[in-house]
């Protein structure tokens, strides 16, 4: 069976409707793996050294969240250097980078596997993998046919990638008109409110007015900063670090300003000061709200006339400084307070950037998950690192109070305890190595884990029940809202449900 011309031409004008939509890669994802009748598909975009997916269909959500290093996924790097259509052969002895990763698949292999290198040019931008359990699955489709859906899926793709980058406003065309990948701080995330914090950050990232950057611990503010000073025009220049918490009042003023020789006891040489490292650059004030309102006061000085002056020395120094300055605290209570200067605040805080708790971004949790375990199994050098769907329901609904600094750690320390009990390098996550104590119960309004007297599987089942009735009836009855909830497939959900003796409706 091959491709009719009808055929060929619906797959290029639905490649191309509706190009700049935010959907745009999934619609073209999910046309693609209609078309070709494949168990999985994903797009993925080239950066240099990995592929980031940008749509996914058949696969879990973590796949969205996992950045696959080409020395680390030999198929995927097969397919970057081809040039041309790839088949795997369904005995190949290169591991799969998403065997376990197709729901209620998790402990087979995939068996046929294609993938089309995707170009603008003679640059590549991305990458399309077509994944069947049927080891003969695409023999029906010829390597020219697959050449063709690879030249449609680049236009369109590259066409999108354009698309993205001139509504971010910080676009550097090339003379060929054709997506560059660049190398830069990522802030996972597809969360509203985290697009919401990414359109801002290209808005400020270009401006020269410094920022402050609020959100609880833990949030990823560092990640905020950082992205700000690559995406401005002082990235091929210092991003200088200052923790203002870790600072006694007695050397503050020496690490932000500097001083020269003999200014104190102790003093014996000249010292630049943060600010002098950084001028032309950015200076980064990690926890601002703990300066003292004396240094808060020469803060502010520098801030307005750009001058600073080293401990025991009479002379003034010009630098030319971005400060980002970031805090766990309402500044504004500290105002009131009298505990920080309402100038200083103002002049600060033009253009405030705040960084959601990971609780308010329930749908980037997943995302989060995979980027870790994926992170992970490159360092630790396993062969794969998936969750089972049990654990999937556990994270999802756990509140995590030390937000992602808390949930990277609890993957760290879970991936270590699966590896004490495992004999192999292919891990599967369970509920059993993230429940370590109190810290790490889950709960969601009361719920609670199960007692102890039920063995796992019990266990897993009674708190797979509870989750399930309660998103039924947060949801009235909808099965489509409530597997959305739960990031299940509808169908997954009722043979889930029809598994675990709950009633179908």
């Amino acid at each position: 069976m091959g491709f009719s011309v009808d055929v060929l031409a619906k797959i290029a004008i639905e490649l191309q409707k509706d190009v700049g939509h935010q959907d745009r890669f999934q619609r073209l994802v999910t046309t693609l793996q209609q078309v070709l009748n494949c168990d999985a598909a994903a797009l993925l975009r080239y950066e240099p050294h990995q592929f980031i997916p940008l749509a996914i269909d058949g696969l879990v959500p973590d796949v969205l969240g996992r950045r696959f290093l080409l020395e680390g996924h030999p198929r995927l790097e097969t397919i970057a250097r081809a040039g041309d259509v790839v088949r795997f052969p369904a005995d190949s002895d290169l591991p799969d980078p998403y065997d376990g990763l197709i729901p209620e698949r998790e402990h087979l292999k995939v068996h046929a596997c294609v993938g089309l290198p995707l170009f603008a040019g003679q640059d590549l931008i991305g990458t399309l993998t077509l994944d069947g359990m049927d080891p003969y699955q695409f023999d029906t489709f010829s390597d020219e046919e697959l050449r063709l859906i690879a030249a449609l899926t680049s236009g369109a793709l590259n066409n999108a990638l354009l698309i993205e980058q001139l509504e971010n406003q910080n676009m550097l065309l090339t003379p060929t008109n054709t997506f560059k990948p660049t190398v830069k701080t990522e802030i996972i995330g597809l969360s509203p409110s985290m697009m919401q914090l990414k359109k801002e950050i290209d808005i400020v990232a270009p401006a020269e007015m410094n920022i402050l950057v609020s959100g609880e611990t833990g949030t990823g503010k560092e990640l905020v900063v950082k992205a700000i000073h690559e995406m401005s025009h002082r990235a091929d220049n210092p991003l200088v670090y200052l923790n203002c918490a870790a600072l006694p009042e007695s050397v503050a003023e020496s690490e932000l300003f500097g001083h020269v020789k003999g200014a104190f006891t102790g003093a014996i040489s000249h010292r630049s000061g943060k600010f002098e490292m950084a001028d032309n650059g950015t200076l980064f004030l990690d926890e601002i709200g703990e300066l003292s309102l004396s240094l808060q006061a020469k803060l502010l000085r520098v801030l307005q006339y750009g001058d600073i002056q080293r401990i025991g020395d009479d002379r003034n120094l010009r630098v030319n400084v971005r400060v980002l300055a970031a805090t766990n605290r309402d500044l504004w209570e500290d105002v009131l307070a009298g505990n920080f200067r309402a100038d200083l605040f103002h002049r600060l805080s033009i253009f405030p950037l705040h960084v959601p708790p990971l609780r308010e971004r329930d749908e980037d949790i997943l995302l989060l998950v995979g980027y870790f375990c994926e992170q992970y199994r490159q360092r630790f050098n396993l062969t794969q690192v998936i969750i089972s769907p049990e654990l999937r329901l556990y994270l999802l609904h756990y509140s995590w109070p030390g937000n992602v600094r808390e949930l990277e750690h609890t993957i760290h320390r879970a991936i270590v305890l699966a590896r004490a009990g495992n004999r192999t390098d292919s891990l599967i996550l369970q509920v059993s190595h993230f429940a370590l104590g109190a810290e790490n119960s889950v709960h969601s309004g009361s719920q609670m884990l199960p007692s102890e007297e039920k063995n796992l599987k019990e266990a897993t089942d009674e708190f797979q029940r509870d989750l399930i009735k309660q998103a039924l009836l947060r949801n009235n009855q909808n099965w489509a809202a409530t597997a959305r909830e739960l990031s299940l497939d509808p169908a997954n959900l009722r043979r889930l449900t029809k598994r675990l003796g709950l009633k179908l409706s």
